[in-house]
């Protein structure tokens, strides 16, 4: 560790040892370490040199350490001082960069960023930074970032991120992207599927989207791939605008007992039966809550909790969603 002020390894072991011994030898060092004599000797010399340990004075063979508080803090102020530094620089380089990107492309609304591994460091930073919400269009094929090596996916879930992702159909030709899909669920993610995607994209906390330019994975070579950064404007409402109308005809993606991915369909054992069917087909109708309950004797409360119940069975937030995917997955 001693390193960083500036010791080699071996020093650091001898002053270690000289801090230990408070006063020693080159063969007291030598029999402590695996060190020979004369090497010993001469790192005690690079220390003295240092200012790290010192001769005594009616026998040069022998050193004593300085006190690390006295030889160390200054050594550790300085590389302390001289990082705050470095860290300064960069970023004045990055804001530099992001000045330049911005004048190059659109203004400041769009930065063009090229490369699928500029791509991918920018999607990695976008995932660590949010705070609330990561948007996904997942389509078959990635161009930058594979899903198995997402990680930030499951960090950003760790710390309370919701993540509400999108599939094509396409994505599941690839025989691992449901094990992919499957994992995400489990973790947090909400997962839709719709049957095909207009572009990729991911928008972090609805400030900053990034989605590439390409149009398929083959397309371009790794290096020659662009990307653009929208930032908060009209364009990124209309990005959003985008997510939200293919979420709300997106059917939900849940996870078996088996570990398979499964919606509610027919078939489905999640799909609602009996009374429950009877009252989704009456509020479909356009009923009331009272006029249900009056039609099922029981109570409005009783109604309303059935509804909320369904709600969240079909993965929706609002009745019209529940009356549209009640009639999409033949519900009724």
């Amino acid at each position: 560790m001693l390193e960083t002020v500036g010791l080699t390894a071996d020093e650091s072991e001898v002053y270690r040892l000289l801090v230990a011994t408070g006063t020693a030898s080159a063969e007291d060092i030598s029999g402590r370490s695996d060190l020979d004599v004369v090497t010993a000797l001469l790192l005690m010399r690079a220390l003295e040199h240092k200012g790290l340990a010192s001769a005594v004075e009616d026998n040069p063979e022998w050193f004593t350490a300085v006190p690390p508080q006295v030889a160390l803090m200054p050594r550790l102020q300085r590389h302390f001082d001289a990082l705050e530094q470095t860290r300064a620089a960069v970023y004045e380089l990055a804001e530099t960069h992001r000045r330049s990107a911005w004048a190059r492309s659109t203004g400041e609304t769009v930065e063009i960023i090229t490369g699928a591994a500029a791509l991918r460091q920018h999607l990695r930073q976008l995932q660590h930074g949010a705070d609330r919400e990561m948007m996904w269009f997942v389509k078959a094929q990635y161009v930058a970032m594979s899903p198995e090596s997402n990680q930030e996916e499951f960090d950003a879930l760790d710390r309370g991120v919701l993540y509400r992702a999108l599939y094509e159909q396409a994505y599941f030709d690839d025989p691992d992207a449901v094990d992919y899909v499957v994992k995400g669920v489990c973790a947090g993610e909400v997962s839709r599927a719709v049957p095909l995607l207009p572009l990729r994209m991911a928008i972090a906390d609805r400030s900053v989207a990034i989605l590439p330019l390409a149009t398929s994975a083959t397309s371009s070579n790794p290096r020659e791939l662009r990307a653009a950064v929208v930032r908060e404007s009209s364009l990124l409402d209309a990005l959003i605008a985008l997510f939200e109308h293919h979420w709300e005809i997106g059917a939900p993606l849940r996870v078996t007992e088996e570990g398979q991915i499964g919606g509610a369909g027919t078939a489905d054992a999640a799909s609602p039966v009996g009374e429950d069917r009877h009252l989704l087909s009456l509020m479909v109708a356009g009923m009331t809550d009272d006029a249900i309950a009056g039609q099922l004797r029981i109570s409005k409360r009783t109604v309303q909790r059935r509804i909320q119940g369904l709600m969240s069975l079909a993965g929706v937030a609002t009745r019209m969603q529940l009356g549209w995917h009640a009639a999409r997955r033949n519900w009724l």
